[in-house]
């Protein structure tokens, strides 16, 4: 049976799970930000129908962007379990797989939703009885469902976030205010998730939260992970490994 010392991940291999932190962010970015943020007007059908019609190959493109980030945070999920089992191998099994859950599984599946709110608009003839204003109503209701599955998704995210930031205490890889920062992240996304189901109508504010909060902990972890790899004691202790 290995010890801890040599089930350590080394400098360059959490280097790895930075670069692919930083690609999902830019490419979720895009498509969450920039596609839908500038093609999606809340509460006005016809000019969300008439933005994703004028804009449909950007529509297209935003699910891709999307897909390859849900892929690539499979692989995420994987080498963060790698990262912290050495130092609690239940916690990080459950972080890991809540990160599974919410990304490569939910919100794969929420993708649906979304390329259907640009099929409608592609009316085939099994859409022939619905007028274009139906179908413009028809194609926000499904953009509104696949925004709700995000926040299905992240409820799981949130409690990863939590268990990630508990787990960044408890080992010496990074600071401890990162790990402060990933509950902050949790909290933020929780806070979305059940505070818009329960009181719906403060979508905009709780964004926001989520952004900034999201921004602390992820973007924050992500350069650090990049630029430094670990704390100084956790690379010493890797040197010991070898030597």
């Amino acid at each position: 049976m290995k010890t801890i010392n040599e089930q350590l991940m080394n400098v360059k291999q959490i280097r790895v799970i930075g670069l692919f932190y930083l690609l999902v962010i830019i490419l979720a970015g895009f498509s969450q930000g920039y596609v839908r943020g500038s093609i999606f007007i809340s509460g006005d059908a016809l000019e969300t129908g008439s933005r994703i019609l004028e804009n449909n190959s950007l529509f297209r493109i935003g699910i891709v962007t999307d897909l390859m980030a849900f892929i690539i945070d499979a692989v995420i999920s994987v080498l963060l379990y790698q990262l912290f089992k050495p130092f609690n191998k239940s916690m990080a099994m459950v972080m890991a797989s809540l990160r599974l859950l919410a990304h490569p599984a939910i919100a794969s599946m929420n993708l649906i939703n979304h390329y259907l709110a640009y099929k409608v608009l592609h009316a085939d003839t099994f859409m022939s009885t619905f007028n274009p204003e139906q179908l413009e109503s028809l194609s926000t209701l499904f953009l509104d469902a696949h925004s709700y599955g995000y926040m299905i998704a992240g409820a799981f995210f949130g409690v990863h976030c939590l268990l990630l930031g508990l787990l960044i205490y408890k080992s010496s890889i990074f600071p401890k205010i990162f790990g402060g920062f990933m509950i902050g992240a949790a909290a933020g996304y929780l806070l979305e998730t059940f505070g818009n189901f329960s009181v719906p109508g403060y979508e905009q504010p709780t964004a926001l939260i989520v952004g900034i909060s999201a921004a602390l902990g992820e973007v924050s972890l992500t350069f650090y992970m990049l630029i430094k790899g670990a704390k100084k004691t956790y690379k010493a202790r890797l040197k010991n490994t070898v030597s």
